[in-house]
């Protein structure tokens, strides 16, 4: 109890408990704050890649849909040309059609060579 002063020493008392109780409770309420700033930006950054993710596959179905009209737009003639172009510089395809000749030629001379359905 405080001392007697010429304030009631109760008042003074009420009023230092209420100081205590204030400082007391500070940290605890300070940390429920940041809690529950902490989850407030969490769940905006959730909602923002979510939405990111939607506007991608918006953007993705885009992209398909012209590819595809593109595709059944262009002429027979054009398609097989661009083919061409595409496969006449790839090693890969190049060493299969060499490996193809190879067998086959494999198969003319050897008659009792398994057979391949190539």
């Amino acid at each position: 109890m405080a001392d007697n002063t010429w304030m009631n020493s109760q008042i003074t008392d009420a009023v230092t408990q209420t100081n205590v109780k204030v400082l007391g409770d500070a940290p605890a309420e300070s940390m429920g704050m940041l809690y529950q700033m902490m989850a407030q930006s969490t769940g905006m950054s959730m909602q923002n890649m979510v939405a990111n993710q939607q506007h991608k596959n918006s953007i993705d179905s885009a992209v398909v849909t012209g590819a595809v009209t593109m595709l059944y737009t262009l002429d027979v003639a054009a398609e097989s040309k661009a083919t061409q172009e595409i496969l006449s510089g790839n090693p890969v395809a190049e060493t299969m059609a060499s490996l193809k000749g190879a067998l086959s030629s494999f198969k003319n001379n050897n008659p009792n060579a398994p057979r391949f359905n190539t």
